[in-house]
């Protein structure tokens, strides 16, 4: 049988041999909740990010998915614990190193008002080309899709025609949104504004993925705060 292309002319992914990724990003952390860096500084979450957590998991009560994966920084397994009690099986969560956000190196604890007045190069520098430039003694976006990339696919391999569940940060959410769209534009990362507790969803197969939606935070709708600053960008954390 001919495999139904799509409306663009490309062959989408196969669901019987792609994987199916829901890729939540942590709620909130004290660092969050401060306004500091904390790339892989292991913080947990603040009240509203518990708060969030439990919020997300009443939306996703009784759902099931075939694993549930976390980094294994205190924020996302926090809110990944919260989630998988109130899913079909109580699956267990799976920590994975492989999933932690970029690393942000001496920026770590900062504020962005102590990063313009000690780091004032690596922000021109970010402004200039936001894929390669490293944080100071810490990774690029280049870095962070490759170290998340290879964890996607190692994941996709293992659950063919599956659906998986994942907790991770705002930089892998925005690795998995490259995946599924074959990369993205140049300058658009710091465009793809991720909340968190927000639900990402992508299929990815071996050679090919689509988006299948983003940054969905509807269930954040009656809570006060749903913070969109994370460790990606140049301008606020």
């Amino acid at each position: 049988m001919t495999q139904r292309l799509a409306p663009t002319g490309f062959t989408p992914p196969d669901r019987a041999s792609a994987t199916e990724f829901w890729v939540i990003r942590h709620g909130e952390s004290t660092w969050n909740a401060d306004g500091r860096y904390q790339g892989q500084a292991d913080v947990p979450l603040s009240h509203i990010g518990v708060l969030q957590a439990a919020t997300l998991a009443e939306r996703l009560t009784g759902q099931g998915f075939a694993a549930v994966y976390s980094s294994d920084l205190k924020r996302a397994s926090q809110t990944a614990a919260a989630v998988a009690e109130r899913l079909t099986g109580n699956p267990q969560v799976q920590l994975d190193p492989g999933l932690r956000e970029i690393d942000v190196g001496a920026l770590s604890g900062l504020v962005i008002a102590d990063i313009r007045a000690r780091h004032a190069d690596y922000l021109r520098a970010l402004q200039a080309d936001p894929w390669a430039t490293r944080r100071p003694g810490g990774e690029s976006m280049e870095d962070l899709y490759d170290r998340c990339g290879a964890a996607f696919h190692a994941l996709r391999a293992r659950h063919p025609g599956q659906r998986v569940l994942m907790f991770t940060h705002g930089g892998v959410v925005r690795v998995a949104v490259g995946l599924a769209l074959g990369g993205v534009p140049a300058n658009a990362w710091s465009r793809l504004s991720v909340t968190n507790t927000s639900i990402t969803r992508v299929l990815l197969d071996h050679a090919s993925g689509t988006l299948l939606g983003f940054n969905d935070d509807a269930h954040l709708e009656n809570l006060i705060e749903a913070t969109e600053a994370d460790d990606v960008l140049g301008q606020s954390p």
